[in-house]
């Protein structure tokens, strides 16, 4: 099997054997959680955002107004669609939750840009994690302050998993 041949979405199919070839083409940037990184490189090509270096605390990307961006996604197979623990939200580490839902076959179904002050409001406290749960619910898209961002995030989803091509480096603190 030729990997260069394959679109990205293929290889996302295929993804347990194929995270080198992911990084190779720069659409992940680490052997840790797909979603995760899935979803960081989208929103990131989409807004021109910059990445943090990956061990950073709090906030995955700024843009050029120096807003802080907490990344997170998940997948339709998660029927409460909760994200990743969200740590230290009373720090107001970021501004902006940006959240994506994919399908089981990584193609976007909703995305959004979640104001910090929303996912206070509805973030739920797990003391033995000393975290947050947010779950990324239908009814999110109607809080004020929310933006739906799923058309934009599906263009570049297209424009970057239909090819066999390399991608330029995200921008990278």
């Amino acid at each position: 099997m030729n990997l260069a041949k394959l679109t990205s979405k293929e290889l996302l199919e295929l993804y347990a054997r194929l995270g080198k070839e992911f990084r190779k083409r720069n659409i992940i940037r680490t052997a840790n959680n797909l979603t995760g990184d899935l979803a960081e490189s989208l929103f990131c090509r989409a807004f021109e955002w910059t990445l943090e270096a990956n061990s950073r605390a709090g906030f995955d990307a700024t843009d050029r107004e120096r807003n802080r961006y907490q990344i997170k996604g998940c997948t339709e197979q998660n029927k409460t669609r909760q994200l990743s623990a969200i740590r230290n939200i009373e720090g107001k580490d970021f501004d902006v939750l940006a959240g994506v839902i994919f399908s089981e076959n990584y193609e976007v179904l909703r995305a959004a840009l979640i104001p910090h002050s929303v996912v206070e409001r509805l973030a739920k406290r797990q003391v033995h994690t000393n975290s947050h749960r947010f779950f990324l619910k239908e009814s999110v898209w109607n809080e004020k302050g929310v933006k739906d961002v799923t058309d934009t995030l599906k263009k570049v989803a297209d424009d970057l998993l239909l090819t066999s091509n390399n991608f330029p480096d995200i921008p990278t603190r």
